[in-house]
């Protein structure tokens, strides 16, 4: 996808009021493009990283619930992540859209998220999949900086020649540092379990079509203006629906070819009743005929005896008189 030129004044309306979570493989770009998102736009950036620790550091109840989830080295259950985005969910700055970032990381996690999502009258209108390989992911995570106030993200391969590593936020901007878990290492195990688990959200996106893909191995503005110009795209038609399409497809064409079949097969057959049907009508009347008799020819009526019989008779009784 090549640099998408929009005007700042209409994109702007449409993008701050969407609904969007930010997909892609640890270290792909999603915090560092939700951070323009919220400067350009105004969505408010949902982060769960961050909405753990400000629950656990207020000592909300969810957050309360969280830290004795981290205390005893346990995984904060999905539970307590979806009320704690529910909270924030429900704050008036998230009343038009907002960007979530970090979160479904699993299939059940974006099962319950969308379960949540309906409830709430807040469903997702895009996530968009910002596509990086891992050979560069591993370099940038390796050089990754964050600021220890308002956890702004920043890279030292970005930053130019003769700038301080300091955050550019707030008055005293204080100097980034470098998260224990951001080293090779590392990042190669969470790509693993990114694979395994993350992944596969990239199918379930696309059948609900919802998903849109970017180039994300590209300088940061440049992904900034593909995201913008994939939000302001329709999304691709869902694979389902296009599987049902082709599947009714083949079954109407089937039903046709099955109907143009049995018509084919009709024809002849019933030609073949009528053809059938002559011959034998021959047939039947030559039957008809061998039953009857002929009728035999009347012996003529005579009235009386024949001449000769009476003329004998009366020869008889004559003789008799004598």
């Amino acid at each position: 996808m090549g640099v998408f030129a929009f005007d700042p004044g209409d994109a702007g309306r449409y993008l701050s009021a969407m609904r969007i979570v930010l997909l892609g493989a640890p270290g792909s770009g999603k915090g560092t493009q939700a951070q323009r998102l919220v400067e350009r736009f105004g969505l408010p950036q949902i982060s769960t990283g961050d909405l753990l620790r400000s629950a656990v550091a207020r000592g909300t109840p969810y957050g309360l619930q969280a830290k004795a989830a981290m205390d005893a080295g346990q995984l904060v259950s999905d539970a307590v992540v979806l009320g704690i985005i529910r909270d924030r969910l429900a704050e008036s700055d998230t009343l038009r859209g907002y960007v979530l970032d970090g979160f479904p990381r699993n299939q059940a996690q974006a099962r319950a998220l969308a379960a949540m999502l309906r409830e709430i009258g807040k469903p997702l209108d895009a996530v968009v999949l910002i596509e990086v390989p891992y050979k560069e992911i591993v370099k940038r995570i390796a050089g990754r900086r964050s600021c220890p106030k308002c956890a702004a993200v920043y890279n030292i391969h970005d930053v130019g020649p003769g700038e301080a590593l300091r955050c550019r936020n707030g008055n005293d901007h204080p100097p980034l540092v470098q998260r224990p878990d951001d080293n090779e290492a590392t990042v190669t195990k969470r790509l693993e379990v990114y694979e395994k688990s993350t992944r596969p959200l990239v199918d379930l996106y696309a059948k609900q079509g919802l998903l849109r893909r970017i180039d994300g191995d590209a300088p940061t503005d440049t992904v900034t203006q593909r995201l913008m110009g994939a939000l302001l795209q329709p999304a691709p038609a869902s694979k389902a629906a296009s599987r049902s399409g082709r599947k009714t497809g083949r079954k109407s064409a089937a039903k046709r070819k099955t109907a143009s079949k049995r018509k084919s097969a009709a024809k002849p057959k019933s030609a073949a009743k009528r053809k059938g049907a002559a011959k034998r009508k021959p047939a039947a009347k030559r039957k008809t005929a061998a039953k009857r008799k002929p009728v035999a020819k009347r012996k003529p009526v005579t009235r009386g005896k024949p001449v000769a019989k009476r003329k004998k008779a009366v020869a008889k009784r004559k003789t008799r008189r004598r």
